[in-house]
């Protein structure tokens, strides 16, 4: 039980990782992020496939989605100076929020 949500977490993590990596790698014409991109999904793929094991899909989807999304959204609030702005950090929240909700809420 506990493995899915680490595995679900990791998962997440390198999302946030692929994510940056596109950023990086300039429409993937850079070879070495492009590389690191098609690894970092790889592995994400992988490890979204241990998750959903154990894990309800529609729960473990909106949780793998929601740790991309909320993750690429501080990452580029912190390396990209992107704005944080009252409406946007309530945005960020909502998502965490859905996700511990969604947690709290599973069987599993």
């Amino acid at each position: 039980m506990t493995s899915g949500w680490l595995a679900l977490l990791a998962a997440g993590l390198l999302e946030i990782v692929w994510a940056l990596g596109l950023k990086h790698s300039d429409g993937l014409t850079r070879f070495w992020p492009s590389l690191g991109t098609v690894v970092a999904i790889l592995l994400s793929f992988a490890m979204m496939s241990l998750a959903l094991r154990s894990l309800p899909f529609g729960t473990a989807y909106a949780v793998w989605t929601g740790i991309g999304a909320a993750g690429s959204i501080v990452v580029g609030m912190w390396l990209y100076s992107e704005p944080a702005d009252p409406m946007r950090l309530l945005c960020l929240t909502l998502i965490i929020a859905g996700m511990v909700g969604l947690k709290l809420n599973s069987p599993v």
